[in-house]
């Protein structure tokens, strides 16, 4: 497994980079709550960025992703 025995207590976190995408999720997380009576827009972009930091995790890599790296990376359009 990749963060330990489920069957043996709480994961360990064995990269750094795992902790701070955790962290980010919860801190999106955490604005969510606050934000979800208030603006519903903000609330669901702050779901987006909790999933997007999970996914950072997983390997999960959306087409947003992709298109950050390109815009960032590379010289398009100029």
């Amino acid at each position: 497994p990749r963060c330990g025995d489920p069957l043996g207590g709480s994961p360990s976190l064995t990269q750094s980079r795992h902790s701070r995408h955790l962290a980010g999720c919860a801190a999106a997380l955490a604005r969510f709550r606050w934000q979800r009576q208030r603006d519903l827009a903000l609330a669901a972009e702050q779901l987006r960025l909790a999933r997007r930091e999970l996914g950072r995790i997983t390997g999960h890599v959306g087409a947003e992703d992709v298109l950050d790296i390109i815009f960032r990376d590379f010289c398009v359009g100029k």
